[in-house]
């Protein structure tokens, strides 16, 4: 089944697996009172706020906390888990990555997407020349960037970066079949 292409929605980056979507990371300890920065992937980046519970993944294993409290701080977001009340239990989860299950995101509109759901997606032209597949995304402020790394079926191998715009360069994603069309040139 083939979707026109409206929006892209930056609500998680990387490290995806099959179950979950990572939604940010804790990156350090803030105070003395257990509370921890966190870097988010969501857009806005308060939106990893609107989930109460989080499932961290560290130290090798997956668990669930529940957020106390959470805020914008400055340029960034710090919250308050339960049960971390000292900045030595914070320490134990920097670098935690923030996760959710991909059942619990909310539904979009037709013709927008998940980065997660563009990663992976083979990039064909509409003269129909294999480029690649997407392998992650990122934001410029000016819109949205696929970088597309060559794979067996690409007519190279080089590396292209191609702007996330609807109608103008991405024409088409097909989830089902795993492709996005784009009008671009090769050479670039």
């Amino acid at each position: 089944m083939s979707n026109d292409v409206s929006t892209v929605v930056g609500h998680a980056n990387g490290g995806s697996d099959d179950q979950h979507v990572v939604l940010g990371k804790l990156t350090s300890p803030y105070g003395v009172k257990g509370w921890l920065w966190v870097y988010s992937y969501t857009s806005p980046i308060d939106g990893i706020l609107d989930y109460p519970e989080w499932v961290l993944r560290y130290a090798g294993r997956i668990e669930t906390w529940q957020i106390r409290q959470g805020r914008r701080h400055g340029k960034g977001l710090v919250v308050s888990l339960d049960g971390v009340t000292s900045r030595d239990q914070a320490e134990k989860l920097v670098g935690a990555e923030v996760l959710l299950p991909k059942q619990a995101l909310p539904e979009l509109a037709p013709g927008d997407y998940y980065w997660h759901q563009l990663e992976g997606l083979q990039v064909v032209t509409v003269q129909g020349i294999v480029l690649g597949h997407v392998n992650y995304l990122f934001e410029t402020g000016a819109n949205d960037v696929m970088v597309v790394v060559a794979d067996a079926e690409s007519i190279d191998d080089r590396e292209r970066l191609l702007p996330f715009l609807p109608d103008q360069v991405v024409l088409n994603v097909d989830l089902d079949a795993g492709i996005m069309m784009v009008d671009w040139d090769p050479e670039f």
